[in-house]
């Protein structure tokens, strides 16, 4: 490497988790670091990618015809997730995998980070990680619903295995948007949960494609993580982020996409089309982007709704409405 002093020479993988070892390099000045998720829906081959996140946050407009997703579609593509080995296996076989995989975190791979006295305490962890997707959960609160049955751990061990399942890629939080709205009201700071990919969450949950479909509001929840795994892959290209906003007077915004050169744009996410709701999400959309502090940030490149099904458009109010399996880098 150093006598070739050439660029690009090697593409390192291996474990999430190396062992620590004062003998290896650090890999400073040497090495860059890549982030490796599971496939996005245009990776799997299931989005179209016509309508592209690039594009939107260029401020360009956008659209494409209806794919013809239905509700199941949705909960088969939660259900077997980005795993490129998954791909081609049936729903309840993908299903499979994945509990299988939960299990060998609990068994083997958290235990190399983390003392764990109970793996029954991990699992129940798990299961109410998943039932907090894509919603604000303190670590109090989530040691407090562990304890409901009079035992249980305290906040510092919930915190070390939440950072063990952090550390193996596991669970990945989706951090808090700064305070850039002309509002004195106070940003909450708390993480909204998210596993690398919803098959997990799934999994933690003991369910499969059918009983997704039939929990309605668990759904919503699986669904908007999903659409959250996917503008993490596409914004990753930018060196982007995604993140979430939410203050105590009640203003929320499922998602703040950011690119590194300063493009940024708003998404709220809605599993279904109905006009009365896309109206009211557009606009709360608008309003809040009416209220941004452009004194410290520059106004939203794009405000967007991503849904589950339906045409691809910009609305008269300047609001795009995305069907997510025409999404795309």
């Amino acid at each position: 490497m150093d006598n070739r002093s050439v660029p690009g020479q090697f593409i390192l993988t291996g474990s999430a988790t190396p062992d620590d070892d004062i003998n290896r390099h650090t890999g400073a000045g040497r090495f860059s670091f890549l982030r490796m998720r599971p496939m996005s829906l245009f990776e799997s081959g299931v989005s179209s990618g016509d309508v592209s996140l690039d594009a939107l946050l260029s401020g360009e407009t956008e659209q494409a015809a209806d794919p013809g997703v239905k509700v199941p579609d949705l909960a088969e593509w939660i259900t077997r997730g980005g795993w490129p080995n998954r791909q081609s296996a049936e729903p309840q076989a993908a299903a499979r995998a994945a509990k299988d995989y939960l299990k060998q975190v609990v068994t083997t791979d958290v235990p190399t980070l983390a003392t764990i006295r109970s793996p029954d305490t991990l699992n129940r962890l798990l299961t109410a990680l998943a039932r907090s997707t894509s919603q604000d959960r303190s670590i109090a609160k989530l040691a407090n619903e562990l304890r409901e049955d009079g035992s249980g751990p305290d906040r510092e061990t919930v915190s070390r295995y939440i950072e063990a399942l952090t550390r193996l890629m596991i669970v990945e939080p989706q951090p808090s948007w700064g305070d850039h709205l002309r509002t004195k009201a106070a940003v909450t700071r708390r993480e909204r949960w998210h596993f690398t990919c919803p098959s997990l969450a799934v999994a933690a949950l003991g369910g499969s494609a059918s009983k997704v479909l039939e929990d309605m509001n668990t759904f919503r929840f699986l669904f908007e993580s999903l659409v959250v795994r996917d503008l993490r892959v596409y914004s990753q290209i930018h060196d982007g982020a995604v993140k979430g906003y939410r203050n105590n007077a009640g203003v929320e915004v499922d998602a703040i996409v950011e690119f590194s050169d300063g493009r940024w744009g708003a998404f709220e996410v809605k599993l279904g089309s109905d006009p009365n709701v896309l109206d009211t999400a557009a606009r709360k959309l608008v309003d809040f982007a009416a209220n941004v502090d452009t004194t410290h940030i520059q106004k939203p490149s794009t405000l967007v709704i991503i849904t589950g099904s339906g045409y691809s458009y910009r609305r008269d109010d300047g609001v795009h409405i995305v069907s997510i399996a025409t999404l795309g880098p």
